[in-house]
């Protein structure tokens, strides 16, 4: 196979579902939903650090505003405990909240997803850091453009 017959990112499926269809919080749910007591500690702490508990109080029933009551402040640390009564569907709510508040938070997520070695393994996983990195290439363009046209405008 040569590497133009490499089948691109955008035609990959997690659990059957093409890469299309999938929005990202619906893959960090995914992600989480296959993970391990440990690692979704790790993937829950880049997507609250950047709130206070008020601000997550609207969130999957406060579920997230508890966690993070209890995780240590400034210095978070969640306990595994925490983890097992959290679903799948309330780190979507969440993904979506932190996706409105904080595009570093998902930014910091895909950062862990690809430094760990028990999540860089996986295949949601893997797809979902392409996401954010083609995210970022695209609004740093878009940034750049903007400013080349307020330049050539001036």
């Amino acid at each position: 196979m040569t590497p133009n017959e490499l089948p691109s990112p955008t035609a990959a499926n997690v659990r059957g579902v093409e890469v299309s269809e999938i929005s990202i919080p619906e893959l960090v749910g995914r992600i989480y939903e296959s993970a391990s007591r440990v690692e979704r500690c790790l993937i829950l702490e880049p997507l609250l650090r950047p709130f206070g508990v008020l601000s997550l109080l609207a969130v999957a029933n406060g579920i997230f505003a508890n966690i993070r009551f209890r995780s240590g402040w400034p210095v978070m640390r969640i306990p595994l405990e925490e983890v097992q009564k959290v679903t799948a569907a309330d780190v979507i709510a969440l993904v979506e909240y932190v996706q409105r508040g904080s595009g570093e938070a998902i930014a910091g997520l895909a950062g862990v997803l690809s430094t760990s070695p028990l999540l860089a393994t996986s295949a949601a996983a893997g797809l979902l850091v392409t996401m954010v990195m083609r995210r970022a290439r695209t609004r740093r363009r878009a940034l750049s453009e903007r400013m080349r046209r307020g330049v050539a405008a001036s």
